[in-house]
């Protein structure tokens, strides 16, 4: 198998492993989606023994073994994924895309401060990119109070 066949079959693993059947534009070079604040699970035909990512900020791939990457959305944006096998050859070049989860989400705007609401059924704050510093700081620490006291 020559090694851009070899790249496309595994990219097309990917793309399958990603989202399910993709749709037939999937296979010539459509993103890999996932949420921010969310991760999701990539399996692959050829083992990686290397995966970069093209902004870490923007998203971040571990190796699970060495057919499963976990892949995580850090920021709204786009950027690429290279997967290499252990002589250092790509077996994959991708792009990612990081969204947001749009289902059961209440943006609230105070003025030029926003804040996010996760509710279902119940509104719950959450912590999105864009909110307000101080509201975020409240979430995260009424989030570490729970946690220390199951401890």
């Amino acid at each position: 198998m020559t090694p851009s066949r070899r790249l496309s079959t595994v990219l097309l693993a990917l793309l399958l492993a990603a989202g399910g059947a993709p749709p037939s534009l999937a296979a010539e070079g459509a993103p890999i989606s996932v949420k921010v604040n969310m991760a999701r699970i990539l399996r692959i035909n050829t083992p990686a023994a290397t995966v970069i990512i093209g902004n870490p900020g923007v998203a971040d791939v571990t190796i699970q073994d060495p057919q499963t990457l976990v892949l995580t959305g850090k920021s709204y944006g786009q950027t690429n994924m290279i997967v290499l096998d252990d002589m250092g050859n790509p077996i994959a070049d991708t792009l990612i895309e990081v969204v947001q989860a749009q289902a059961d989400l209440v943006t609230v705007y105070m003025g030029s401060l926003r804040t996010t609401l996760a509710c279902s059924p119940v509104c719950q704050p959450t912590i999105m990119l864009g909110d307000d510093p101080t509201f975020s700081s409240q979430a995260i620490a009424s989030s570490d109070l729970v946690e220390s006291a199951a401890r």
